[in-house]
């Protein structure tokens, strides 16, 4: 999809991208816009991740979530590894277009790659100085990566 023209708008006035009809993504330098996955029924944040212009066009054409891998430069489905598929129910964007919002009916047993339903299983304490432990929270794991992955980290 890379040598096809975008899709996508270019960016207008502030008064366009804020208030305006087009789709027109604010990619960062590294041409990735930052994406929030939540599960459709619970609301819970299930992951975090960026998406070049190929993974939001994919995205959108299919219904699934396409992401693309800072740490492998490669674009990726969600789930072809794991069967951990996301269906996208709804996409939105933010105010100045720069962050996707996706709502899904997460397949199979989580999202994150380190076995659990979410990638958000720690909490940072509020309220105190110094440093600070985090506490584990809803950090059940649901699946065993190894198993499904296939590797050790």
């Amino acid at each position: 999809m890379s040598d096809q023209r975008s899709p996508f708008a270019e960016p207008g006035s502030i008064d366009a991208i804020e208030e305006g009809r087009a789709f027109a993504p604010k990619f960062d330098a590294d041409g990735l816009v930052v994406c929030v996955a939540t599960d459709t029924h619970s609301g819970d944040v299930l992951m975090v991740a960026h998406m070049n212009a190929e993974a939001l066009q994919r995205t959108i054409a299919t219904g699934e979530a396409w992401y693309f891998s800072r740490s492998r430069g490669a674009l990726w489905r969600k789930g072809e590894a794991s069967g951990h598929r996301q269906r996208v129910l709804e996409m939105r964007v933010d105010c100045d277009q720069d962050a996707v919002w996706i709502r899904v009916e997460q397949e199979g047993a989580g999202a994150c790659h380190t076995g659990r339903r979410s990638c958000f299983y720690r909490a940072v304490p509020l309220g105190r100085s110094g440093a600070v432990s985090l506490e584990f929270r809803d950090a059940e794991r649901t699946f065993d990566p190894h198993v499904v992955y296939g590797k050790t980290k």
